[in-house]
């Protein structure tokens, strides 16, 4: 069915949809509302275009951690907005507070795309103090980062805490965005921004004693309506109110998948099946958290989230300070298991799969809106969804996944505005200044253009051959700098000629004086042996002259050889200590320098305008289409050519 409904446009996909699963609800569930998630608004337009009836669910998925870097020392409660590289914070997993500005994402140049370019990194690091942090650092993109260890979840985080991290990470997002439109179509942007500002400020003041999921929740409609204005109410929920287990919920669909891994009798052969379908996913295996361990965290209102753990005579919750529940037999049920927890931790706590099983939980009632791209581990979801079924009798329906497909720079034509391209565009597109149908046609040409220039790049080794290459495709100034950088290697030949010599003897010598140093040793050794074996007579006297005076050649020899050995050091020291030698050497480093920075720039840009503008068009930030396009015609072009398609979870 997915490579069927592939070619299907987004209004004939939900027609499908409507056909197959009529009534289920449309569940479009994200972790942050200033990214790619009120895309989907253009979803909720194509229902009402086809006169659908069903429910759409705009849902904040608050029961993951915020985010997580690694630090030294943690620093409960404290919130940083953090650019994402390949050095300082490689570590970074940004989920609830990220935002991108015009063009940007969240697209980290390695460490080894720059060497493969062809670029010296100890060499620049150490001329430079710092430069890798720059050149790797994803551009366009902030997350806000939790200091503390262990990472709070969504839910836990207080608005009050994160609130001034938030509105500058907002105010730095529009900022540059403003930054790339021309002054003619700045200024209704400005006003648009300013209002939607003003409106998330005045909603966060009412709201500064609650959780951010309760304030991504309430602004979620607003921000809605901001892409595609008149869509009026939006129906919104939380993972935590979805997934709130207690006696009143547990016989939900919802749990039913959560009940063969609960189950004493189908409990084991789950967790194996599990770790079947996660092998070679880099996700852990369940022996790793513990014995007994399913792969369900319960989030406990006031102690944190942890992994079940479920052994014969209690059930351990792996939260930061863990928990406990007796059990008096072994557990038969989830239900079970949610009667445990309400009577010791009250009826708001929740329950939720680990990444591989928190579809199978949610689409036994929902279908899914994920983008194309979304959730990187659904194949083994469909997996595992299979040999449960298969070895174990599972039999709970699941909805398919409605993938969705935008293309929005395909699009920019739609509206007419002039755009600054930003710094790392400008090369690559030929211009500083360029309309939008204009970047709507050239674009992939100038991807495309891109990735050819980083696969060549390897092939210039050398300075002569970059240099070279400088001059003939940039020129400007390159030409001078490659003409002086010949000379200056020019002048220095015959000095490197002699160096090269004076090396090569000073090997020799080496060679040589490890010689002499064993036979002088071997020497000493036989004469040694030979005063031990007895008095001397005149024969052996004359015997033990002879090894005497071995060892005193090859002695003579050593200090020979060590007098040459430093008469070349002082030969060496002399050639590259010459003013005029040293000054050329400073020179030719500088030039080297200079070209290796111009290299480490333009691979950052290629792969900023390759490989980064394509991830900036599979996942743009939806507040950049009404700043963009005022009247609303991008968007609206936008959500009318995406397509679509079912993806059946088995």
């Amino acid at each position: 069915m997915e490579s069927a409904c592939r070619a299907l446009s987004l209004g004939d996909v939900l027609r499908e949809l409507d056909k197959r699963h009529p009534g289920v609800p449309l569940l479009a569930l994200g972790q942050t509302v200033f990214w790619d998630e009120p895309m989907k608004a253009g979803v909720v337009r194509a229902l009402r275009q086809i006169g659908s009836s069903r429910r759409f669910v705009a849902g904040v998925h608050d029961t993951d951690y915020f985010a997580k870097l690694k630090r030294d020392r943690a620093q409960v409660g404290r919130f940083r907005r953090l650019p994402h590289n390949d050095t300082t914070t490689r570590g970074l997993w940004s989920a609830a507070g990220e935002f991108s500005s015009l063009f940007g994402s969240e697209t980290v140049i390695t460490q080894d795309t720059l060497r493969k370019a062809g670029v010296r990194l100890e060499r620049l690091e150490q001329a430079r103090p710092g430069a890798i942090d720059e050149a790797t650092e994803a551009w366009g993109w902030r997350g806000i980062a939790s200091l503390d260890d262990p990472a709070p979840t969504t839910l836990q985080v207080k608005l009050a805490d994160v609130e001034k991290e938030l509105f500058a990470a907002i105010d730095w997002s529009f900022k540059e965005t403003l930054n790339c439109l021309s002054d003619t179509a700045r200024q209704q942007a400005e006003e648009r921004a300013a209002q939607l500002r003003r409106e998330l400020a005045a909603i966060a003041r009412e709201m500064s004693s609650e959780s951010l999921a309760s304030y991504y929740r309430r602004i979620l409609p607003l921000i809605y309506n901001f892409v595609s204005p008149g869509l009026g109410s939006i129906e919104t929920t939380q993972t935590s109110d979805l997934l709130r287990i207690n006696l009143r919920t547990s016989t939900q669909p919802r749990f039913s998948l959560a009940n063969v891994f609960f189950a004493q009798e189908t409990r084991a052969k789950a967790c194996q099946i599990y770790d079947e379908a996660i092998a070679g996913s880099g996700l852990y295996r369940l022996a790793k958290f513990g014995s007994g361990a399913v792969p369900f965290d319960l989030l406990i209102p006031g102690l944190g989230r942890g992994t079940v753990r479920i052994g014969k005579r209690g059930i351990v919750i792996a939260t930061p300070k863990p928990q406990f529940l007796t059990l008096k037999r072994p557990l038969r049920s989830v239900e079970e298991f949610a009667e445990l927890v309400e009577a010791k931790f009250g009826p708001d706590c929740v329950l939720f799969g680990k990444a591989v099983t928190l579809i199978g939980m949610l689409s036994a009632e929902f279908s899914f809106a994920f983008h194309e791209g979304a959730s990187g581990y659904v194949s083994r979801s469909i997996f595992l969804h299979k040999q449960l079924r298969k070895q174990l009798g599972w039999e709970q329906p699941l909805n398919p996944i409605l993938r969705i497909q935008f293309s929005p720079f395909d699009h920019l034509g739609a509206t007419c505005s002039w755009m600054r391209l930003p710094a790392p565009l400008q090369r690559a597109f030929g211009s500083e200044e360029l309309c939008s149908p204009s970047f709507a046609m050239r674009w992939k040409e100038v991807v495309t253009e891109q990735k050819e220039f980083l696969a060549k790049l390897p092939s210039l080794k050398g300075m002569h051959a970059w240099m070279t290459w400088l001059d003939q495709s940039i020129g400007g100034r390159w030409a001078t700098v490659a003409r002086e950088y010949d000379e200056i290697k020019g002048e220095l030949g015959a000095l490197l000629s002699q160096l090269r010599e004076l090396k090569e003897t000073k090997h020799r010598l080496y060679a040589e004086l490890r010689e002499a140093k064993s036979c002088r040793q071997a020497a000493e050794h036989e004469s040694g042996a030979h005063f031990r074996q007895g008095e001397l007579d005149e024969q052996r006297s004359r015997k033990r002259a002879e090894l005497l005076a071995q060892v005193d050649h090859w002695a003579t020899q050593c200090r020979q050889i060590r007098r040459q050995l430093k008469e070349i050091e002082r030969t060496r020291r002399a050639l590259v200590g010459v003013p005029e030698v040293r000054d050329l050497r400073i020179k030719q480093r500088a030039l080297e320098l200079e070209s290796e920075l111009k290299r480490v720039k333009l691979v950052r840009n290629a792969v900023i305008a390759g490989v980064g503008l394509e991830a900036a068009n599979r996942r743009p930030s939806a507040w950049w289409f009404p700043l963009v396009s005022p009247e609303g015609e991008w968007f609206r072009t936008t959500v009318e050519t995406s397509t679509g398609w079912l993806e059946e979870l088995g």
